[in-house]
């Protein structure tokens, strides 16, 4: 065997859960994705048990995905958001019924979607999250996870990067029944050190990107065809560059194929909204269905000038593609192993909601490259634990402070436009700190209240709020949390520091923000950080 293909999905969301807001839209970021992406993954993952397709996908779940799935609210307003699609297609049906071919998209959509209604409510019971860990069991599937709520670790201070990993890989332990081995850093962000931490936490390696490696004290001899060993021992999997070029870039890459479904088009905005009953916001703004009837066609046409998907033709562009990229990574491979004298090891790390959400028909392309890797002997689809018993001798080197992103120097999450954020922030994290160490033996109102400062603070610091706000499209948003968890942070602690306690406005926090049930405050006690 000339190579192996590390393919690591990271499936993430921020914890997104409106008690009082049965409508809200960034709810709809979970039901998408479960729709479009985690569920079609699984089928994937089961179509390669059930065939012995030897392969395997690493799939990383965030505590905050982890929770959400878990979680009976969400499990309820997904099952409601299915049942007023399949109620709108039935709409459309009759809208179309003269016109053949539009019915049979309709007809796609709710053979779809009756089939997801399915398989969520019957054959997983509602359990996802146990569905991806029948998959681990099966072989075809390693699960990993992440930071707390995906936290951009390197703006922190060793003791809260600490306190955010250990509640991360306490909270992915108890919901999957086994600790991780591996962790993916949120965005990437590592800096020297990191790998301590993780080392000490018992995790074996962790993804970066690919300037990390090449940058790297002293600079690796394979350069990112294989990984390192960090002085900690933890290894480090560089991202490799031509698998981007290929899947991530809509200019240069397979997505931006006119056959592909257009994903920025969309039923819910073309439609009055008469036929969209449960399906647009309560004051009346239009929000996407995930149904969607027409295809990239030419990226230089408008959405109104885009002509219709045609569903055989987008299967087959994903099955060419797949073995396109399965034949350029065997290519590379053996020019990389001629030039070593040893295996390249390339891993393909890319954010999971690409795959179905973004790029419909990415799960297939998924499919396909696992089948074809199997049925080849030059390479391979492998676990990273596989790729580290395997790897004589890794070179040792630290890897550079990087990320990814724009620039790939923290630029995307540290920047002028949320810089306002971060002393906020770190600040909270420090008083965090120091009223954990001076806590002693609290109460058990006391430890409540700790403890949802601490989860008030944590939901503060996700990596997704600053994105938000430099992306611009949810910056609102991004900044409303930030500012919402920072301000109940501060009310609290104010009430905690002058013994009194408002009881109600308490247990409302708890209600609202209730993820992490096993947090314990004292993780981040400043004497917990750095031994």
């Amino acid at each position: 065997m000339t190579g192996q293909v590390v393919l690591a999905l990271h499936a993430h969301l921020p914890f997104v859960r409106h008690v009082d807001d049965p409508n809200a839209l960034e709810e709809d970021w979970l039901f998408d994705a479960l729709t479009d992406c985690y569920l079609p993954l699984l089928g994937v993952l089961e179509g390669w048990a059930a065939d012995g397709v030897t392969a395997t996908m690493t799939v990383s779940l965030s505590p905050t995905l982890l929770a959400m799935l878990s979680d009976d609210l969400l499990r309820d307003r997904y099952s409601l958001r299915l049942t007023r699609l399949l109620s709108f297609l039935d709409g459309e049906r009759r809208r179309f019924r003269t016109d053949e071919t539009m019915r049979a998209l309709v007809d796609f959509y709710a053979e779809r979607l009756s089939s997801t209604y399915d398989r969520f409510h019957g054959r997983y019971s509602r359990d996802v999250v146990g569905a991806f860990v029948a998959m681990e069991k099966a072989g075809v599937a390693r699960l990993i996870t992440t930071s707390a709520t995906h936290t951009y670790l390197p703006a922190f201070d060793q003791a809260y990067q600490r306190a955010q990993l250990r509640l991360g890989i306490r909270a992915f332990t108890e919901r999957v029944g086994h600790r991780p081995e591996g962790l993916w850093l949120p965005e990437c962000g590592f800096t020297p050190g990191l790998d301590t931490l993780l080392a000490a936490e018992g995790m074996r390696y962790f993804f970066v990107e690919s300037h990390a490696v090449e940058y790297a004290d002293p600079r690796p001899v394979f350069g990112t065809n294989a990984p390192i060993a960090c002085p900690s021992g933890v290894v480090a999997f560089p991202r490799n560059q031509e698998s981007t070029v290929m899947v991530w870039n809509a200019d240069a890459g397979y997505p931006g194929d006119g056959r592909y479904r257009e994903f920025y088009r969309d039923a819910g905005h073309d439609r009055a909204a008469a036929d969209l009953e449960g399906l647009v916001l309560d004051d009346g703004k239009r929000r996407n269905t995930g149904i969607k009837y027409h295809r990239v066609t030419d990226r230089t046409l408008g959405l109104g000038d885009k002509h219709l998907y045609d569903r055989e033709a987008g299967l087959a562009a994903a099955a060419t593609h797949a073995r396109h990229f399965v034949a350029a990574r065997a290519h590379e491979a053996s020019t990389v192993s001629a030039l070593t004298g040893q295996p390249a090891v390339m891993a393909a790390p890319f954010d999971a909601e690409l795959f179905g959400h973004w790029w419909f028909e990415g799960p297939e392309f998924l499919d396909v490259v696992g089948r074809a890797c199997a049925a080849r002997t030059d390479i391979g689809l492998a676990d990273p634990m596989d790729v580290i018993a395997g790897t004589a001798g890794l070179q040792v080197a630290m890897p550079a402070a990087s990320s990814w992103g724009w620039g790939g120097y923290s630029e995307t999450w540290i920047n002028e436009q949320n810089l306002w954020m971060w002393p906020h922030l770190r600040a909270a994290a420090a008083r965090m700190a120091g009223v954990a160490s001076a806590a002693g033996r609290p109460t058990a109102l006391q430890r409540r209240v700790l403890n949802q400062l601490a989860r008030e603070l944590v939901l503060a610091t996700a990596s997704d709020w600053p994105f938000m706000v430099t992306a611009g499209t949810m910056g609102p948003y991004g900044e409303r949390r930030v500012r919402t968890h920072l301000t109940r942070f501060q009310a609290l602690l104010d009430q905690f520091e002058t013994s009194a306690v408002d009881q109600l406005f308490l247990a409302r926090l708890e209600a609202d923000d209730n993820i992490f049930g096993s947090l314990d405050y004292q993780d981040f006690a400043a004497a917990s950080g750095i031994s």
